[in-house]
């Protein structure tokens, strides 16, 4: 925020800072605008990107009035465009990919929440980097798909990256503030991880699992895809893949431990064998206020943790059997570049297979593990944006001939707990 000192020494107003939500009407985009509804002299909303929901992009438009309203196609952008209309807003409405990239990017915003689920989410955020902009990221796909690329941006552009997932920002609010410290101070991070819905369940019944019951979270209140994400823990392999980046760590410095209170958000094991946790009610407003208003604290609407009511606090190790899929974060990190864009598209078309009820939960992780094994890399395949954007395709099409041969048997499952080293 710039601050400026009026001619008689006092502090002069300061400028609200123009806020650009990229998966407005996703969970992550409703909870940021919630806290931004908190804090009106912060803040202003600019920019709306949201999903096919046309209708939830209209009220929000009609409340917050902003400048840009983008939508994913033309035709949905038609539709918001004639309501928009309508109800009396001079909001522009526009449409695509390279729209979102502008309105990332636009002079006048300096914040950008980037919380567009996928690898769709790459080149805006991107852009944003580019652009030199307080990058909020709650996409963690950008990360796993454009890895050093995408942290090469945000040092060229100048741009601050604050991580969103509850898990990284857990971490970077327990680390020094100078990063060149951290290599020298830190021994290893935990990663910690709720183990879903499915934690208790006999993993020979996962083939029986409906997408309804894999999107009842215990904890935490998310979209369908990333509710399916944390039931098979591949929302923690793709957590490990991009703490790699975020925190420039080796990947055998990395652990994942079972939490199911959602309590302890991650933790820091120091080199003196000092642990340092960050503790909280586990509501995605803490992380989004800490981004919006870092180094500084704000309100966040979050209910106080109470420690008087808590009756237990419980870790274990990760089950192979019943999270197979996790260990592929340390085995596509030390493979070929190019093998966690793979996985991340593999395990985007995997999901929504079994959402729309054509492969079965416990197929999700044979359709990643052929993929990987079924795509070729090269050493050009993750030289350029659009290369990994040519590579994250060719990837989804092996991937979708995986799901059409999915009428088979459940998928075998080893057992023995998840290779972390």
């Amino acid at each position: 925020m710039d601050d400026s000192v009026n001619a008689a020494g006092g502090q002069a107003a300061t400028r609200r800072q123009g806020v650009c939500v990229l998966g407005a009407t996703g969970s992550i985009g409703t909870n940021t605008l919630d806290v931004i509804s908190r804090h009106p002299d912060r803040f202003e909303v600019l920019a709306l990107a949201g999903g096919r929901r046309v209708d939830e992009l209209l009220a929000q438009c009609r409340q917050w009035r902003p400048r840009w309203a983008v939508m994913p196609g033309e035709a949905q952008a038609s539709k918001l465009r004639e309501a928009v209309r309508q109800a009396g807003l001079r909001t522009e409405v526009l449409s695509g990919e390279q729209a979102m990239c502008d309105i990332a990017a636009h002079p006048d915003v300096d914040i950008v929440m980037g919380a567009v689920v996928g690898a769709a989410g790459l080149p805006p955020c991107l852009a944003a980097a580019r652009a030199g902009k307080r990058l909020l990221l709650a996409n963690k796909e950008a990360l796993v798909v454009g890895g050093a690329l995408f942290m090469q941006a945000v040092r060229e552009g100048g741009a601050t990256l604050l991580p969103i997932d509850s898990e990284h920002s857990a971490i970077f609010q327990c680390l020094p503030e100078d990063p060149a410290t951290w290599a020298g101070r830190i021994d290893h991070i935990v990663l910690t991880a709720s183990g879903g819905p499915f934690r208790e369940r006999d993993p020979a019944t996962f083939g029986q699992i409906t997408p309804d019951q894999a999107c009842a979270h215990p904890n935490w209140v998310m979209g369908r895809k990333i509710s399916v994400d944390s039931a098979t823990m591949m929302n923690k392999a793709l957590e490990v893949i991009e703490a790699r980046w975020l925190f420039d760590l080796a990947p055998e410095r990395i652990k994942v431990v079972i939490h199911p209170q959602s309590i302890i958000h991650s933790m820091v094991v120091c080199r003196d064998r000092s642990i340092l946790a960050q503790l909280g009610t586990p509501d995605m407003r803490v992380p989004i206020a800490y981004g919006l208003s870092w180094p500084e604290r704000i309100e966040s609407g979050a209910d106080l943790l109470d420690f008087t009511q808590l009756k237990s606090l419980t870790f274990d190790e990760p089950c192979a059997r019943r999270y197979p899929g996790l260990g592929l974060a340390w085995h596509t990190l030390r493979a070929q570049d190019g093998s966690t864009c793979v996985l991340n598209a593999a395990n985007e078309v995997a999901v929504e297979a079994f959402l729309q009820g054509r492969i079965r939960f416990d197929q999700i992780h044979a359709v990643n593990d052929a993929t990987l094994s079924g795509v070729a890399l090269s050493a050009v395949d993750a030289a350029s944006v659009e290369a990994l954007i040519a590579l994250d395709a060719r990837a989804r099409e092996v991937a979708r001939v995986h799901v059409a041969r999915c009428d088979a048997p459940s998928v075998a499952q080893t057992s023995g707990t998840i290779a972390q080293q």
